[in-house]
């Protein structure tokens, strides 16, 4: 497969995916809010903080480093040692249970039972919906790997809207379940999640015509279960050392990752009210950067797994690809810099007015607008990492992956300490304060390897950071007179001075986008030319 015909392929799952994915989460977002009005933020910091950590980092440590290390490459491989080596995610997942739960049982501060009851059930059900996603994953590894576009975002929102609709239902009837919605709600998610997978793939598997089942590498369901190989080789052995060092790097990531809420949790800096107020700006704010930035990334660290080689230089390998990955990273970082601007710029304004339509006086007052002002600071600085780090990670050697987790190892203790220290001097702004600065520490690195990369080519893919001196002015004006709007308009004097404020920013932001789109001609030929090869191959298929 050509490396054109394979960025075609990672623009339609992207595109796709951006598309669906804010159908499907603006549903949730509604469902969401619906459903704030009637919890204390003390049970939303139980839930959203200690348990999904606990879900989070059992389903994160047991998987990460193998679904990283199973879609580099190609897809011509041996891929019943390539399953055999996704199914150990299983009893990885369920030693990662056992022991975290044990913690989140014994070792961390137990929340009054007379507040939040049934505890220890929240974590036995949320330990327990972490394995059965993870029952799921060697359909997820082959899904991604074949590009089937549209079965990740419809699987993955479908669920979270199922979820989000048992849990305002039970949140109505039964609020006196306390922590058993939520379990219950969760353990349902993941299910729906993977019966959606194994549906799929029996019905796909059962229709030998079908085109995309001519693709794959399995003709039977039970193809998809572990195996012993020709070879006699359970697994590729090549694949697992590369997962062995993805899981040193992944640990460390999800201490960068989900930080503040280990630093919440283990050290009770901040009490479960705050902690909930805390998580709920961060999704708030978190919600752009997983609807445009992560479908992103994930897709183009794909095409650049395929198209590059590891353990190459630039120089080594086939130039045509080279050059393919060079200008295609050089739009996604222009993207990525215009996109997080905008969110950096116009969030500034419209923070208190967004927390007061979502959540009420509870969120839009005290610390709320302060956090998610210095959370729109933050996601410029996601959107830049996401595609500088999908580059370098498709990119590194399975050596300088693990030189790469030193560097990892002493941002995730800085990040630590820099967290208490600011915590303890600003409040909870500290930690986005903390993640801004590891974060550019991140960016810093990746540059550095692009730059090393591609420094004996032509090719300058850094450009994309470069923006138009009319464009930076346009956003400035644009800051300044959102700002002003916002002390004269916002939030105190009525529905029509906010609709003012809205329709204020709504002209700013179209003067921003038409100035974009006169000044960065480049990004606008690369959108126009894939999304049009979006819709040819939607055609085709």
């Amino acid at each position: 497969m050509g490396s054109q015909e394979v960025l075609g392929q990672a623009a339609r799952l992207a595109s796709s995916g951006l598309l669906m994915q804010v159908l499907f989460r603006l549903i949730t977002f509604v469902l969401n809010a619906f459903i704030l009005r009637f919890l204390s933020k003390e049970i939303v910091g139980v839930v959203n903080v200690r348990l999904t950590l606990l879900y989070s980092t059992t389903i994160f440590l047991a998987r990460e480093a193998f679904r990283r290390a199973c879609l580099s490459g190609g897809t011509q491989r041996d891929w019943s040692q390539t399953l055999n080596l996704v199914w150990l995610t299983v009893p990885l997942g369920v030693f990662w249970t056992l022991f975290l739960g044990w913690v989140w049982l014994q070792l961390l501060e137990v929340p009054d039972p007379d507040v939040i009851p049934h505890y220890r059930t929240g974590v036995v059900l949320f330990g327990l919906s972490a394995v059965v996603e993870l029952l799921g994953e060697p359909f997820w590894v082959l899904a991604q790997a074949h590009m089937f576009i549209k079965l990740k975002v419809i699987t993955e929102s479908l669920s979270v809207i199922l979820k989000s609709v048992l849990t305002a239902f039970l949140v109505l009837w039964v609020p006196h379940w306390g922590l058993y919605i939520f379990s219950l709600a969760q353990l349902f998610y993941t299910t729906v999640l993977v019966l959606c997978y194994v549906i799929y793939f029996t019905k796909l598997l059962g229709s030998p015509e079908s085109a995309k089942q001519q693709t794959l590498p399995v003709s039977r369901i039970t193809d998809l279960l572990p195996s012993i190989t020709r070879s006699g080789a359970f697994v590729n052995w090549k694949e697992a050392k590369l997962t062995w060092s993805f899981f040193k790097q992944s640990f460390l990531k999800q201490i960068l990752t989900e930080g503040e809420r280990y630093v919440m949790t283990f050290l009770n800096i901040l009490n479960f009210g705050d902690q909930g107020v805390y998580d709920i700006v961060n999704n708030l704010g978190s919600l752009v950067a997983r609807l445009i930035f992560q479908p992103i990334e994930e897709s183009f660290y794909i095409f650049f797994a395929k198209v590059l080689e590891r353990e190459k230089d630039a120089t080594l390998q086939k130039q045509e690809d080279v050059a393919v990955a060079a200008s295609v990273l050089e739009s996604l970082l222009k993207l990525a810099l215009l996109a997080g601007l905008t969110i950096t710029v116009f969030g500034f304004a419209y923070s208190q007015l967004a927390l007061d339509i979502y959540g009420g006086a509870m969120l839009s007052s005290g610390s709320g607008p302060v956090l998610l002002r210095s959370y729109c600071l933050y996601v410029l600085l996601l959107a830049i990492n996401g595609v500088t780090e999908c580059f370098t990670f498709a990119a590194m050697s399975k050596e300088e992956v693990d030189r790469y987790n030193f560097t990892m190892l002493a941002l995730s203790s800085s990040f630590l300490v820099l967290s208490c220290i600011l915590t303890r001097w600003c409040g909870s702004v500290g930690f986005i304060l903390a993640n801004c600065f590891n974060m550019g520490i991140r960016i810093t690195q990746s540059l550095f390897f692009i730059h090393r990369y591609y420094r004996e080519s032509p090719y300058r893919p850094l450009a994309g950071l470069h923006l138009s001196p009319v464009l930076l002015g346009v956003f400035a004006l644009s800051g300044g007179i959102t700002g002003v709007s916002e002390v004269l308009l916002c939030c105190e004097q009525g529905w029509p001075a906010r609709l003012a404020h809205v329709a204020v920013g709504a002209f700013c932001l179209g003067m921003t986008l038409g100035t974009a789109c006169l000044t960065e001609t480049k990004l606008v030929h690369f959108l126009s030319t894939q999304l049009g090869m979006s819709r040819l191959t939607d055609k085709m298929t």
